[in-house]
C-alpha cells in the first residue's frame, strides 16, 4: 500500500463559514470570469458505500440549485475509463469548475492535469489525489477517523476482558490514499498494544477497490487460516464490516467479535443496534458537500477562496489548500444523533424488527 502521508500545515478545524474571499484568477485555480459557471462533478461508484447516491449527490445537487448555477453531476461506477470520458466530456460542455472522488491518483491526476490546462479550477473531493494539481481539498480529517476506529476497538475489546485478543485488518482499497490515512489513525492506536503485548496481530490486507464481495472472501480466508482464532476486527468502514459479519454469523460469532466500521451507513448502524457491529463513524456529510459547494460555485464564478489551512501532497511535493472537517465516533448509546442530524431517516433505520432496538436506543 502506497504510504501517502498527509501532513496539516495548520491546526484547528475550519467551519465552512471561515472561508473568505481572495480576489479573482481567470486560470487553472479559477474559472474565467466571463464565462457561464457550471460545475461539473464525478463522484467514483455506488458499491463501495451508499453514501455517494444517498448523501453526496443529494446535498451537492441542494447547494447547487440554491446558488442557482448550472452543474453536471456523474457517477463513473468504479471505471477507470468511464472516469476519464466523463471529465472529457465535462470539460467539452464547458464546465467553469470540476470536483472529482478519483478512483486512483494516477486516473485522478490525468483528469485534473487536462482540466487545469484548459483552464477548468478543480477540487479533490474527500480523496486527495498524489501528485495532482486541484486547486482544494475537501475532507475530513481522515487520520482522525482512524484514531475514533481504532479506539473504539479497544474500547469494545475491554468491555469482552478478552486476554492478548487477536487482532485483524481489513483494510481499504490500496489505490486509495484516504485508506492509508484511516490505517495510519488505527494503527497508531492498536501498534501500541500489539507493542506493549497486550494485542496480539492477526491477519492484515487490503481490500482491492472497496469491493464488499472480495471483502468477505478475504475475511474467510484469514478466519480459516486462524483457525477461527480471531477476537477483533478493524474494518476500514461498514460495508467491508458488514463482509467480516457474514462470516461471523455463519460461525455463529455474530456479537462476539468487535467489528469496526465508517460512514454510518444504515446497515453498519443496523449491525450495531443488533450488537453485531462495535461501532462506526460518522462524517457530517452535508458539512463536506457544502463546503466543496462553496469553493466551486466561487471557482465556477472565477474567485478564489482562502481556506486558512493546507495538506501536504507527498507526491506532488506541494501544499494544497484545504477544508478538514471533524468525524465523530458512533456506538449503540448515541446511534440517534445521526438520525437527529437527518442523515438517515428514522424510516430507513427502524424498519421491522429493528422498531424495537430503536425505541431501546431512543430513536
Amino acid at each position: 500500500m502506497r504510504r501517502g502521508i498527509i501532513a496539516l500545515a495548520a491546526a484547528g478545524l475550519l467551519a465552512v463559514t471561515g472561508l473568505t474571499a481572495c480576489g479573482d484568477d481567470d486560470g487553472g485555480d479559477g474559472g474565467s470570469a466571463d464565462k457561464t459557471p457550471k460545475i461539473g462533478v464525478i463522484l467514483p461508484d455506488s458499491k463501495s458505500s451508499a453514501r455517494w447516491e444517498t448523501a453526496d449527490r443529494k446535498y451537492l445537487e441542494e447547494a447547487f440549485k440554491a446558488a442557482g448555477v448550472q452543474y453536471d453531476i456523474q457517477n463513473a461506477q468504479n471505471d477507470k475509463q468511464a472516469f476519464q470520458t466523463i471529465a472529457d466530456q465535462m470539460i467539452s460542455s464547458g464546465v467553469t469548475a470540476l470536483m472529482i472522488v478519483n478512483l486512483d491518483s494516477g486516473t485522478g491526476k490525468a483528469v485534473l492535469d487536462k482540466a487545469k490546462q484548459q483552464g477548468v479550477a478543480t477540487i479533490d473531493y474527500d480523496r486527495l489525489t498524489l501528485g495532482g494539481s486541484a486547486s482544494y481539498y475537501v475532507s475530513f480529517d481522515n487520520v482522525a477517523v482512524g484514531k475514533l476506529q481504532g479506539e473504539g476497538l479497544v474500547k469494545c475489546l475491554q468491555a469482552q476482558n478478552k486476554t492478548k485478543p487477536v487482532v485483524a485488518y481489513v483494510n481499504g482499497s490500496p489505490t486509495d490514499n484516504n485508506a492509508t490515512l484511516f490505517k495510519q489513525g488505527y494503527d497508531g492506536v492498536i501498534k501500541a498494544k500489539f507493542d506493549a503485548g497486550e494485542y496480539t496481530k492477526g491477519p492484515d490486507q487490503a481490500v482491492p477497490d472497496w469491493d464488499n464481495a472480495q471483502a468477505q472472501t478475504i475475511f474467510e480466508q484469514m478466519f480459516t487460516s486462524t483457525g477461527g482464532k480471531i477476537d477483533g476486527v478493524l474494518a476500514a468502514n461498514d460495508g467491508l464490516g458488514n463482509s467480516v459479519i457474514n462470516v461471523l454469523k455463519k460461525n455463529n460469532l455474530n456479537g462476539k467479535v468487535p467489528v469496526t466500521g465508517q460512514d454510518a451507513t444504515v446497515q453498519g448502524l443496523q449491525n450495531i443496534l443488533n450488537g453485531d457491529q462495535c461501532m462506526t463513524v460518522y462524517k457530517a456529510i452535508k458539512k463536506e458537500a457544502d463546503a466543496a459547494a462553496e469553493l466551486a460555485i466561487a471557482l465556477a464564478k472565477g474567485e478564489k477562496k482562502d481556506t486558512g489551512k493546507t495538506v501536504k501532497d507527498t507526491e506532488g511535493n506541494r501544499d494544497v489548500p484545504a477544508v478538514l472537517l471533524a468525524p465523530e465516533a458512533i456506538t449503540k448509546e448515541n446511534v440517534k444523533k445521526v438520525v437527529d442530524d437527518g442523515f438517515v431517516t428514522k424510516a430507513e433505520l427502524c424498519t421491522g424488527a429493528f422498531a424495537a432496538k430503536c425505541t431501546e436506543a431512543g430513536i
